[in-house]
């Protein structure tokens, strides 16, 4: 039997979890819907879910406090889709940050929706399935560094705490979790759920030397993160699991 996608609609207005998802059901899709936070964890913790569509403003723990809530979760890897006011563009924009694959902005129609939802489902699915973000192992150690997965913050040799913004903790995790294995631009956009390739292929090079800076790798000698011409780039320092983060 063919797998039927199973979408989550999470929004606090009835009317509109309601029509967004009777409209996805009409094209194919399964749904559930829930008001909330709360209702939204309970049916994840019973029911396997392919991608959450999650309303920003909700009484209670908001769309971006759920967003963050669910990278640090088990469930993770499950692509998020946030729908947003027309004029909260920093909204958006700390969505994207803390981890949401896509955004449709108020008022939208179905039918685009619908697309958005399907291409965040194909992109993920893009990957092969050994490059799959694995869940948070507590404390990574690599080099002079370790990476605190729970507080997502660098530790050097010294102890000193060295903080990440969401997507470069989201790039450091994709490098730790393949090293020594070249990962070309795409694969990076994809496990980085970065929004569309044609907007942020670019942006993959700014945060890789951003996260470079932050791990003091000259850019000459490399020694964390090779770029490999016409390919990607490569972590070349071998990883270990040093067990629970403090």
């Amino acid at each position: 039997m063919d797998h039927v996608d199973h979408i989550l609609v999470v929004d606090d207005d009835r009317e509109i979890r309601t029509g967004v998802a009777q409209y996805l059901q009409k094209n194919g899709l399964r749904t559930s819907v829930a008001a909330d936070g709360r209702e939204m964890n309970a049916l994840l913790d019973t029911t396997a879910v392919d991608l959450i569509v999650l309303d920003i403003m909700m009484p209670g723990d908001d769309g971006l406090v759920l967003t963050r809530n669910l990278r640090a979760s088990k469930h993770r890897a499950i692509p998020v889709l946030l729908l947003t006011a027309r004029d909260d563009e920093t909204d958006r924009i700390i969505g994207l940050e803390m981890g949401a694959d896509d955004y449709v902005v108020k008022p939208f129609s179905p039918r685009e929706l619908l697309a958005r939802i399907n291409a965040v489902i194909r992109r993920t699915r893009m990957l092969p399935p050994n490059l799959r973000v694995t869940e948070a192992s507590g404390m990574l150690g690599f080099g002079r560094w370790r990476l605190d997965t729970t507080a997502r913050h660098l530790l050097d040799d010294e102890g000193t705490i060295v903080s990440l913004s969401g997507a470069e903790f989201r790039l450091l995790r994709v490098f730790l979790d393949h090293p020594q294995r070249i990962l070309s631009r795409d694969q990076l956009l994809n496990l980085t759920q970065g929004r569309d390739a044609e907007l942020f292929d670019r942006s993959i090079d700014l945060m890789v030397s951003r996260l470079r800076q932050r791990l003091v790798d000259d850019a000459r000698e490399q020694a964390y993160i090779k770029t490999v011409r016409n390919e990607g780039y490569v972590f070349t320092m071998p990883v270990v699991v040093l067990g629970e983060a403090s």
